[in-house]
């Protein structure tokens, strides 16, 4: 059983709302300098490399790994040119899809979100930003925060040449620029299939927004995109 389904039936049994409201407080300020040892928004770079804009250009996906699938999901609803992110499985075969299986951490698949969005309003590089700036910490090796496990590692799957090549350069700008105290371990795999997850995973925070694993780990990371990207974010 994942640590946060755990956590939280053993939260919800031994504290009140207003205590987790307070913890859900302390983590954040704990945490608002970002995922671990990345930069301040004044020193976060752009990236160099990006996909060129056009005002025609129909809607584009992108799939990103990194942790719990929920926070993730949480995080680029929240932004502005983003029309919708679903929750899923990437990685792995099809007959493996599935939660109970993904969960035990043998199936090959990550927990990931497929964003749509508009790339007149928002670029790809402007979503690997915040991924990196704020969606999770791209140093953690097959783990994320409380849960442990190549489903919970950091990976972004690319569905072209053009995709790869603009993860690629803005990984080595990061790590060119020490942007983190320790390197990025984030995986750039080619997307093959990408599953969407039982329809209870979906807009899961906006559905349980008292769940004590949200509160813990997932609504600070709202308020940091808040707070770093306000040019970004929508509610």
């Amino acid at each position: 059983m994942p640590l946060r389904i755990v956590l939280s039936n053993s939260l919800v049994r031994r504290f009140s709302i207003l205590s987790l409201t307070a913890a859900a407080l302390m983590y954040g300020a704990s945490h608002l300098g970002a995922a671990a040892d990345v930069a301040t928004t004044a020193t976060f770079p752009n990236p160099v490399t990006d996909i060129a804009t056009a005002a025609t250009m129909e809607e584009q996906t992108a799939v990103f790994a990194g942790g719990c699938f929920w926070g993730m999901e949480g995080v680029f609803e929240h932004l502005k040119g983003v029309s919708e992110v679903v929750t899923g499985y990437a990685g792995g075969s099809a007959a493996s899809a599935r939660y109970e299986q993904v969960s035990a951490g043998t199936t090959a698949h990550a927990e990931a979100v497929k964003i749509t969005y508009n790339p007149s309003q928002i670029t790809y590089g402007q979503l690997l930003k915040v991924y990196f700036a704020v969606a999770h910490d791209p140093t953690q090796l097959n783990r994320q925060g409380p849960d442990t496990g190549p489903q919970y590692r950091s990976a972004i799957f690319f569905a072209n040449d053009e995709q790869k090549q603009v993860a690629q350069a803005y990984i080595d700008q990061l790590n060119q620029a020490r942007v983190f105290n320790r390197p990025i371990v984030t995986q750039l795999s080619p997307l093959d299939r990408f599953y969407a997850a039982e329809d209870y995973h979906q807009d899961f925070i906006r559905r349980n927004p008292r769940n004590p694993y949200v509160i813990l780990h997932d609504l600070p990371q709202i308020v940091r995109l808040q707070e770093r990207f306000p040019e970004l974010y929508q509610e």
